[in-house]
């Protein structure tokens, strides 16, 4: 049987092959770029009509469907900290403003936490007033009260 490693890496190279982007992958199936390409890395359960869509646009073989289609192991993709440049800057900036974005949100909401489940995450590109590339993430979270009992 086919693994879910072996799907990634069999569809990151027909998305390079074939000039793909997420947002073009996911306009195919239906979904966010973000969540589309949570699904390719293995880290989501695709339904049928999503895996078959990302079948046929990468040419993945047909038996992918079913590894697919089961719920992942959620294990994270390199050590921890993270090591790659890019992922460890969201580490630093949640290490950093953590607190004071907790502080704010009790404030706010009151005592509870953002479901990670229950989520949505969007990457925007934006510029500054001298015209330098910005990037815009957006998480948008069901906020979960901790229950009283």
């Amino acid at each position: 049987m086919i693994t879910r490693e072996q799907i990634r890496t069999l569809a990151l190279q027909a998305k390079d092959a074939k000039k793909l982007t997420w947002p073009q992958l996911g306009k195919r199936i239906g979904r966010s770029p973000v969540y589309t390409a949570m699904l390719v890395y293995g880290y989501g359960q695709a339904t049928e009509e999503e895996a078959e869509g990302l079948i046929a646009a990468l040419d993945l073989p047909k038996e992918a469907k079913q590894v697919m289609m089961k719920a992942p192991m959620r294990t994270p993709a390199q050590p921890w900290p993270p090591t790659d440049p890019f992922i460890y800057r969201f580490y630093e900036a949640i290490m950093l403003y953590g607190p004071a974005i907790k502080d704010v949100a009790h404030e706010i909401f009151g005592d509870g936490i953002m479901s990670a489940i229950d989520m949505t995450v969007d990457i925007q590109k934006g510029e500054d007033p001298t015209g330098a590339p910005r990037m815009v993430i957006t998480f948008n979270g069901k906020w979960l009260y901790y229950k009283k009992y």
